[in-house]
């Protein structure tokens, strides 16, 4: 048969585009159906978002040839210090410091902001033939059937493939079409995110630190200045969020410190409940899901993007090495074999960063010792450290080619 493209992508954030220039790499078509219109993706304010990439997205990155345009404004993290404490007491003096001279390797990830990454991703898609973006254009219905998969958009245009992506976000349309259902937990907080400008530089080192109600990681970015997410109770975050912009960083300020200086806002205030939100399933016939709508995880270690661009790296090797032997992209066995690689992977992180914060965000004052010398202990082991080291970048497990730096 004929198909509009070989791959349909629902969702147009990050993982779609990033989805559909592995693809186009490798010889696949594919339309990218962006629910955004155009004007609001290219929108170049500074709204304070941005992410923290592990090494080994940074690679992948790098293998797709998106980095060079996007390095000059990314912020290496060269240090991670994770500390315990409370609010205005300051740290306890186990600390857990992660130094980037322990690996070869380099930096352990860079932190980009959001309207760097996504304009970078549009520009390469503009200039990838084998890619279509439909922005401004949602998906009401779809169907797969043994030889095909479907959609029709609310324009009421119809569109053919061989596979069926969704990369829509935890409420997954695609998902929800397919009659995936999802295992979710609400883990009683919600993050605050925001940026601050602060006086003293931050020398590329990203802090996490552990209080009763949620963590604070403190993440650099470019220049003076530095990612906040900032967990707290639903009501107590919603009391913060209401504050005026003054009385916000009053109440940021003790939990902070005063180790950068003086601080300020810069950018937008944000916020979002935390919930831990897995599908059942990956995949359904002729349809795969990608990131946020496979898993939403706790913010706790950074790594939900990094997931998803596992997970795309996973996927995009899969459909070419099976597009090589001459399968059927999106045949049963050949789907089977993405969501067997990333299963384990995901219910593993799913599972570290769930017990990481029911340890870490309570102020039980026998786990609060235990935790503290935990820290020091893994502080005092050169090896322990360097394998904690190696899992934040990235680079343990069976990692994908592209997450190794190398093309399909």
């Amino acid at each position: 048969m004929t198909y509009d493209s070989d791959i349909l992508i629902v969702g147009g954030g990050l993982n779609g585009p990033l989805l559909a220039l592995a693809a186009a790499r490798s010889g696949f078509s594919a339309t990218v159906i962006d629910a955004q219109s155009a004007q609001a993706r290219r929108a170049d304010n500074f709204d304070g978002r941005s992410y923290a990439l592990a090494l080994a997205s940074q690679r992948m990155l790098a293998a797709l040839g998106l980095w060079d345009r996007l390095a000059p404004e990314a912020q290496p993290m060269h240090d991670i210090k994770v500390s315990d404490g409370r609010a205005g007491e300051g740290p306890s003096p186990f600390v857990l410091h992660f130094d980037h001279h322990e690996i070869e390797e380099g930096p352990m990830g860079f932190m980009v902001e959001d309207r760097h990454l996504r304009r970078r991703l549009l520009d390469a898609m503009a200039d990838e033939p084998a890619i279509t973006h439909l922005p401004g254009e949602t998906v009401t219905a779809q169907e797969t059937d043994s030889r095909r998969a479907g959609v029709t958009l609310d324009s009421g245009r119809t569109l053919t493939g061989r596979l069926l992506i969704g990369c829509d976000g935890r409420a997954s349309g695609t998902a929800r079409r397919a009659g995936i259902t999802r295992t979710e937990h609400d883990y009683g907080q919600t993050a605050l995110v925001c940026a601050i400008g602060h006086a003293r530089p931050h020398d590329g080192c990203a802090h996490q630190f552990f209080m009763p109600a949620g963590p604070l990681a403190i993440l650099p970015l470019t220049g003076n200045r530095s990612s906040i997410v900032w967990s707290e109770s639903h009501e107590q975050a919603a009391a913060i969020n209401a504050l005026s912009d003054a009385d916000y960083l009053e109440i940021l300020r003790p939990r902070f410190g005063d180790f950068l200086g003086e601080i300020s806002l810069a950018g937008a205030r944000f916020s979002y409940p935390l919930r831990l939100s897995l599908a059942d399933a990956l995949t359904a016939p002729r349809l795969a899901l990608v990131g946020d709508a496979a898993h939403g995880l706790h913010p706790i270690a950074g790594q939900g993007l990094n997931a998803g661009f596992r997970d795309i790296a996973a996927l995009a090797e899969v459909l070419t090495l099976a597009a090589r032997r001459g399968e059927d992209i999106a045949s049963p066995l050949v789907l089977d074999r993405y969501a067997a690689w990333r299963r384990f992977d995901i219910t593993t992180l799913a599972s570290a960063t769930d017990v990481f914060n029911r340890l870490f965000s309570n102020d039980n004052p026998i786990l609060r010792a235990t935790r503290d010398i935990g820290l020091g202990l893994v502080n005092a082991v050169p090896s322990l450290r360097r394998g904690f080291i190696r899992e934040a970048a990235g680079l343990t497990g069976d990692v994908p080619r592209l997450m190794q730096g190398k093309p399909l």
